[in-house]
């Protein structure tokens, strides 16, 4: 084996085992800020060599196709992070796949574009609100998903389908970031 070879090999062992561990908070938090969720692990390594799949950014100038996902708050304080976490994928991948013809949904999902999606993830109060932005995206022909968790009936979140920012941010300035 060359050294190449090993370098490579103890690469793919520290990445296995790091995803083996669970995480703690602590290092949660550095992990997080020190890279980004759409970032490949081999990026994430400052040896690592760029490849081909690696996506160039968008100019600074160019309107950024996005996807907005709202949550409820309500539901963030009383049900299980996971749960609440799976209804806004539930949304989000509804959006995308009920609207996979669309120019700017073909072109977030992109194979150039996959590994560099943008979403912004937002939340609001509780039902009456979630309801009253769902009523206010309709009025404004703004296509989203509004997921409504069954055999319950409840609504728990929307997505959009992608949008370049500038179309649809006014709808979403008074929200705030979930956190």
């Amino acid at each position: 084996m060359t050294l190449l070879g090993t370098a490579l090999s103890i690469s793919v062992i520290r990445v296995t085992l790091t995803h083996l561990r669970a995480p703690s908070f602590s290092n949660r938090a550095s992990r997080l800020s020190s890279n980004s969720m759409s970032q490949s692990a081999a990026t994430a390594d400052p040896n690592a060599i760029a490849t081909t799949n690696d996506a160039p950014s968008q100019p600074e100038n160019a309107d950024v196709v996005v996807q907005y996902v709202v949550l409820r708050r309500d539901l963030i304080d009383t049900w299980p992070l996971g749960s609440v976490v799976t209804q806004g994928c539930h949304a989000s991948v509804s959006a995308v796949w009920s609207n996979k013809e669309d120019p700017f949904t073909v072109d977030y999902c992109s194979p150039d574009k996959i590994d560099s999606m943008h979403k912004v993830t937002l939340e609001v109060k509780g039902e009456p609100q979630i309801k009253n932005l769902s009523e206010k995206l309709t009025a404004g022909g703004i296509i989203h998903k509004l997921w409504i968790e069954q055999p319950e009936n409840i609504p728990t979140c929307l997505a959009t389908k992608p949008y370049p920012k500038s179309s649809v941010s006014s709808y979403f300035k008074k929200l705030k970031l979930c956190k």
